[in-house]
């Protein structure tokens, strides 16, 4: 079955993405509308071989559209998925807008696609490095529940935007050419530097970045008791957000059996060479959906046999977005 469909935010860096992933996984379309706000409208987009438009996003953008991938940001979000549900569509939307919201889908296909069909016209996509780390900690999970998660996070500039890559590669080009680097939107200069992610710090201590982990996380996994404590960390890198894993089981789990699990689970592929000193890295995980695993360890800080340290790379463009969004539209149809 084809549908129409819409991608908005189409000349954003996941907007891209989205049609790279459409092309790429032959997703079913009949007809393809392409929505950005006024200053980007008239652009000229390939897709498949074929010329489209980029349209202003108005009111009247989702007529006969049946899916519609939101990824222009909350705000736009707010305002435009419940006219595009009003339309008939129904909205994945990669934004945080309805994330948290009672009633709204939030979905990793592989951890919990049954939420799909609960759907009441919007299903939200969750945070980038929130799939990333869920991705190989579920099916982990499912075998020996996991009761506590700390993760630390190093991600990637482009996880902010176009700009975040522009930013990171204008003070590449200053630091080459021995002018003065200069910080535009990040709060601190991200070449040769690694700072705090770049979110709003909440009364608790944590910035929003960590606690998405940690909300989303739980309620991804149906379990409000899941212990998650996170710390993200932007560093200069452009693509691919690493993410260091401890987890805590109720029951003791050895490396080997993570091992034999990780290799069954969709989704995840194995780099854990300790011969050649291989393992997830962000030029490994650029541009694949496969969510990379390695430095598979037991946690020798603890004597109970609970505890097992991973090392995971994702790239937070196409899994921990665009493909995740298209993945769910698949299921949709």
């Amino acid at each position: 079955m084809s549908v129409n469909v819409a991608v908005v935010g189409a000349t954003g860096a996941v907007g891209e993405e989205f049609l790279r992933v459409l092309a790429e996984r032959n997703f079913p379309i009949r007809n393809l509308r392409l929505l950005a706000s006024a200053r980007s409208a008239g652009k000229k987009v390939i897709f498949k071989d074929q010329e489209y438009t980029v349209e202003e996003l108005t009111k009247d953008s989702f007529k006969d559209i049946q899916i519609a991938l939101f990824s222009a940001g909350g705000s736009i979000s707010k305002e435009y998925a419940p006219v595009a549900v009003s339309a008939g569509a129904v909205v994945v939307d990669n934004s945080s807008a309805f994330r948290m919201k009672e009633g709204v889908p939030l979905v990793v296909p592989e951890v919990n696609p049954e939420q799909i069909r609960r759907h009441n016209g919007v299903i939200a996509n969750p945070n980038c490095s929130t799939i990333i780390m869920n991705v190989p900690v579920w099916p982990l999970h499912q075998v020996n529940p996991v009761r506590r998660i700390i993760v630390s996070t190093y991600q990637a500039v482009s996880g902010a935007g176009a700009w975040g890559l522009y930013e990171l590669e204008q003070q590449q080009r200053a630091f080459a050419s021995g002018q003065p680097i200069r910080k535009e939107k990040f709060p601190h200069p991200i070449f040769n530097n690694l700072f705090s992610h770049n979110s709003p710090i909440g009364p608790q201590g944590y910035n929003e970045e960590e606690m998405k982990m940690v909300k989303e996380t739980r309620k991804i996994f149906n379990d409000p008791r899941i212990m998650v404590t996170a710390t993200c960390v932007r560093v200069p890198i452009p693509r691919a957000h690493c993410e260091s894993v401890n987890i805590e089981f109720s029951r003791p789990m050895t490396p080997e059996q993570v091992r034999q699990i990780l290799s069954r689970a969709p989704g995840v592929k194995i780099v854990d060479d300790t011969q050649t000193n291989t393992f997830p890295m962000p030029i490994l995980a650029s541009h694949q959906d496969d969510v990379l695993v390695g430095r598979i360890r037991q946690d020798i800080s603890r004597d109970d046999g609970r505890g097992i340290e991973i090392f995971i790379s994702g790239d937070q463009i196409r899994k921990g977005a665009a493909t995740n969004a298209v993945q769910i539209a698949e299921k949709l149809i």
